[in-house]
């Protein structure tokens, strides 16, 4: 996978620039499954199993996509146990901790929101 190089330039955190590093990074993160599995781990590790079940609707394609995505990105442990069958186990890391309390935030407006958005496109559609 080719990916940009951080060289410590203002552009490579410039999310205008479609070049920049970090609009690389933000168009991983920013996708309903990301932002999910983000929610639904939270405090705790998780197999892949309780991740799918605590992710409705994302298939074991997408879930393995994303979650490959998280740890690559530095955002999710994947720790591997040597045991027949093997046992994979998912927690966030210091990073992914971070991004959890603006992902908390994100939850928090759809909720307070969500009597406003559904009125407004109610009416919209009307």
């Amino acid at each position: 996978m080719v990916t940009k190089q951080f060289s410590g330039l203002p552009e490579d955190a410039d999310l205008s620039r479609a070049d920049s590093l970090a609009r690389e990074i933000f168009s991983d993160i920013a996708n309903k499954w990301a932002l999910l599995i983000i929610e639904t781990l939270g405090e705790q590790t998780l197999r892949f199993g309780e991740l799918r079940t605590g992710v409705e609707g994302v298939s074991h394609k997408m879930l393995t996509q994303n979650l490959r995505m998280l740890e690559r990105n530095g955002l999710v442990d994947r720790t591997v146990y040597p045991t027949v069958p093997p046992r994979v186990e998912y927690t966030l890391t210091e990073a992914g901790r971070g991004l959890r309390k603006t992902v908390d935030g994100m939850c928090d407006w759809t909720q307070r929101y969500l009597g406003h958005i559904e009125a407004s496109r109610r009416s919209f559609d009307d």
